[in-house]
């Protein structure tokens, strides 16, 4: 076997050719976007190379074909709770399942790292936000949501072999849309429901400068400041919900208001890999056309939480029950095509936003995802993200 850094065209396309074989026999892998993947390897679009640096690894057999990829980089914004020093990360890892192979890849980074100053590293995380490609299924290996990172079970193996410890564990809850929210549920509901102060409506795309800055408004209030998050601007999120619209289903966006005052949201989108499965990865002008055909007529079944809060006031009251309750009311509309509701990961050092979504209702795990650690310095004690 042989490794090779990405230096070139050739390279890269090595680099990208290496998922398709892995899991040519995998029916529950859907192939992200191309594009969406080059984008972070894009210095010009990718705002994390102004503050970090990345090296990425081919990994070749005998007869020169592709088998093994992984990305390792730094970044002086990254930070966790409890670190004893600088925290490089790994991701992008695919590998046969050979911990021969495994160990070269890893060991490329280790060293790489090394070099870089950084005395432990974290994976399988992005190069970037930590609402896409971060941590390894491993638990609930079915299709994956958009933008969420999908692997075979051996990884763990391979990952725990080389002597990764789990940082945190990465929970996903789903539930089943038409089945009835529990009753205390609505008791709580019914108590918010009772003052006419109190109303919830969903978006609505005309508006969407309005709503814009109401979601900037709860955001701020609930998590700037909170593990490094930073303040958003009204017209960070207009650019954002404009990206957004024409995959939005207005009827899934929802607000929480005490008179004119944002106080909650809850924020979903219909998920995007029911439609870009059918795609095999590309996003030109003939499958954007394709994707047009299939939104219209592949009706699609799941939805995905992005975003779910209330502000710091209103915490404890109930309003996050009222806004459910109040979204229930036409997402359970037997007209609606919703039949499977899937939360994006929560850690579980976060105990609080835990029990937050275990009592919405008759929620079950859907999958769970595991962020590892791997300490350089193997006599120091290893220690998991403190809970929050």
């Amino acid at each position: 076997m042989t490794i090779i850094p990405v230096h070139n065209s050739r390279e890269e396309q090595l680099f990208y050719s290496v998922p398709s074989f892995i899991y040519r026999h995998d029916n529950n892998w859907i192939q992200p976007l191309l594009q969406d993947i080059k984008d972070i390897f894009d210095e010009k679009k990718n705002k994390f190379y102004r503050t970090g640096k990345l090296q990425r690894w081919v990994l070749l057999n005998e007869e020169q074909q592709a088998i093994g990829r992984i990305a390792a980089f730094t970044n002086k914004k990254y930070k966790n709770k409890g670190d004893e020093g600088m925290a490089g990360g790994i991701g992008f890892f695919e590998c046969i399942n050979d911990q021969t192979a495994a160990d070269l890849l890893l060991d490329n980074a280790r060293h790489w790292l090394l070099k870089e100053g950084a005395e432990m590293m974290d994976g399988p995380i992005n190069f970037g936000e930590r609402d896409k490609w971060w941590g390894m299924v491993t638990d609930g290996f079915h299709e994956p949501l958009y933008g969420m990172n999908y692997n075979p079970p051996y990884y763990r193996d391979l990952f725990e072999e080389y002597g990764f410890q789990a940082f945190y564990h990465q929970i996903c809850f789903g539930m089943k849309v038409k089945k009835p929210l529990q009753q205390k549920v609505w008791d709580r509901h019914d108590i918010v429901a009772a003052d006419a102060a109190f109303t919830a409506r969903h978006l609505e795309k005309s508006s969407l400068e309005k709503y814009a800055a109401d979601f900037a408004e709860v955001y701020n209030k609930a998590w700037a400041g909170h593990g490094g998050l930073k303040q958003i601007a009204k017209e960070q999120v207009v650019l954002m919900f404009r990206k957004m619209k024409p995959v939005m289903d207005e009827r899934i966006l929802w607000f929480a208001y005490h008179g004119e005052t944002p106080i909650g949201i809850f924020i979903n989108l219909p998920d995007l890999n029911q439609w870009f499965k059918y795609l095999n990865g590309r996003f030109g002008i003939l499958h954007k056309l394709y994707f047009l055909w299939i939104k219209k007529f592949k009706p699609n079944s799941k939805c995905t939480g992005l975003v779910f809060g209330v502000v710091p006031e209103f915490q404890g009251k109930g309003v996050d029950s009222y806004l459910i309750a109040e979204a229930a009311k036409l997402l359970q509309q037997p007209s609606m095509p919703y039949e499977d509701y899937e939360m994006q990961w929560i850690g579980d050092f976060n105990p609080k936003m835990i029990n937050i979504a275990s009592g919405l209702g008759e929620v079950f795990i859907s999958r769970k995802l595991t962020t590892f650690r791997y300490l350089f310095d193997r006599t120091k004690p290893f220690k998991r993200h403190p809970s929050i």
